[in-house]
């Protein structure tokens, strides 16, 4: 099923300048390893080497923080929108 995956400014030169795309997936991990497949220069961005995810990345699904779900193994369903959002930090 296609998800929308929604990407920062951050994120977007690496997606050819788009802000929304659209992947196939039954979880958000199987989402986010598919939109990395496609747009290589994000892997290293959302997903470290053994695949999980960045500590610097925020991912929601829907309005779902994906870290109180269950983080990559959430399952999504069709018309899910998932969103990527890099930490901020300040001080």
């Amino acid at each position: 099923m296609a998800i929308e995956v929604r990407l920062p400014t951050l994120l977007r030169s690496a997606a050819e300048g788009q802000s929304v795309v659209k992947t196939e997936g039954d979880t958000v991990g199987e989402v986010l390893r598919n939109l990395a497949a496609g747009y290589p220069g994000l892997e290293g961005q959302i997903l470290t080497g053994d695949g999980s995810l960045h500590k610097f990345v925020n991912v929601y699904l829907d309005d779902d923080d994906v870290r109180y779900l269950d983080k990559l193994d959430t399952k999504v369903q069709e018309g899910s929108v998932i969103s990527i959002l890099p930490a901020v930090a300040g001080g």
